[in-house]
C-alpha cells in the first residue's frame, strides 16, 4: 500500500462489534493491517481472550476498546460515535419464538441462525425507517485460521468427520441433507468482503459470501487426503446420498469481488491451524 492510501486509511475509523469472536477478531486484524483506525467492542475488557487478542492485533494508538453488551441499550453509543462505518458482527443468542407448533428442539438446535435472521430483518426495517445505508453479508461455514483462545464452533462442526464428535457430526450431516451441500469460506475472504462492500457505492441488500460448496462425501474425501483418520475412513465406506446444490456468491462476484482462497486451501489451512492449536494431534509419519 502506498503512502497516500495509507494516510487515507489512517483518517478512517470503523467500529467492529463482537471483536473477540471468530470473525470479529479477524476483522479487527484485517482493518488494522490495512491502516484503518478501529473502535472494537467487547463484553469483558479484562478477559483472557481480550488480553490475547490485544497482543495479536498490535494496533497501538489506532485501536480503542469499548465495553458494550447487546442487552444494554446505549452501551454501543461511545464506540460508534464519529465512526465512518460499523461492522456489526456481534449476535445475541436470546430468541423468543411464538409458534402454534412445538418446535422447541428445532429452534434450540438452530438458535444461532435464527438469531442472525431475526436481527437482520429488524436491522433492515430500522435502516429503512431511518434512511441508513445497510448491507448484510450472509457467510457460509467459516473456516481457516483463527485468533480466538478456543476453537470456533463452525470449525469444530466442520472437522467432526475427522474428530468423530457424535454431537456435532449430525449437525454437519443435517446441513448437507437440508442444503444438498456444505458451503465453505475462508475467514480472510469474509473480512475482505466486509470491507469491499463497506467501501463500494453500489453495494446494497444481502450478499452471500461463499468460496465454494461440496457434498458431504466430497468433503470427507478432501479430509482423507489432508488428514487421514479412522472416523473419516468409516464415513468414506458409508453411502451418503445428497442432491448437490450450488450455493453461490454471484451477486458479490458481479460487484467485482474476488475470492483469494480455494476450497482445498480453506480445508488445508483449517486442519493446519487446528494441529498447531492442539485440537488435532499431529499427523503421524511412517519411519523409514
Amino acid at each position: 500500500m502506498d503512502q497516500q492510501n495509507l494516510d487515507h486509511c489512517h483518517r478512517i475509523t470503523y467500529c467492529v462489534t463482537g471483536a473477540t469472536g471468530y470473525i470479529g477478531s479477524w476483522l479487527v486484524k484485517t482493518l488494522l493491517d490495512k491502516g484503518y483506525t478501529v473502535n472494537a467492542t467487547v463484553r469483558n475488557l479484562s478477559s483472557a481472550s481480550c488480553d490475547r487478542l490485544l497482543t495479536l492485533w498490535q494496533g497501538g494508538d489506532r485501536l480503542r476498546l469499548f465495553r458494550a453488551d447487546l442487552h444494554e441499550e446505549g452501551s454501543f453509543d461511545d464506540a460508534v460515535k464519529g465512526c465512518h462505518g460499523v461492522f456489526h458482527v456481534a449476535a445475541s443468542m436470546d430468541v423468543i419464538v411464538q409458534s402454534i407448533h412445538d418446535d422447541r428442539d428445532h429452534v434450540e438446535s438452530n438458535v444461532y441462525v435464527l438469531s442472525k435472521r431475526l436481527t437482520e430483518d429488524a436491522a433492515f426495517q430500522f435502516a429503512k425507517e431511518n434512511n441508513i445505508q445497510l448491507v448484510s453479508i450472509i457467510t457460509t461455514t467459516a473456516a481457516g485460521p483463527f485468533l480466538t483462545l478456543s476453537v470456533p464452533l463452525s470449525i469444530r462442526v466442520l472437522l467432526s468427520p475427522i474428530t468423530g464428535d457424535t454431537g456435532l457430526l449430525p449437525v454437519l450431516s443435517a446441513v448437507n441433507s437440508r442444503m444438498g451441500s456444505i458451503a465453505l469460506v475462508h475467514t480472510e475472504d469474509i473480512c475482505n468482503a466486509h470491507l469491499y462492500l463497506m467501501e463500494h457505492d453500489q453495494a446494497q441488500g444481502r450478499y452471500i459470501c461463499c468460496t465454494n460448496s461440496c457434498t458431504m462425501s466430497e468433503l470427507v474425501h478432501h479430509f482423507a487426503k489432508v488428514y487421514p483418520s479412522p472416523s473419516s475412513q468409516s464415513l468414506l465406506e458409508a453411502e451418503m446420498v445428497s442432491v448437490p446444490t450450488e450455493i453461490t456468491s454471484k451477486k458479490l462476484k458481479d460487484l467485482g469481488f474476488k475470492f483469494k482462497y480455494s476450497l482445498q486451501e480453506v480445508i488445508h489451512q483449517t486442519v493446519d491451524c487446528c494441529i498447531d492449536h492442539g485440537f488435532l494431534p499431529p499427523i503421524k509419519t511412517e519411519k523409514m
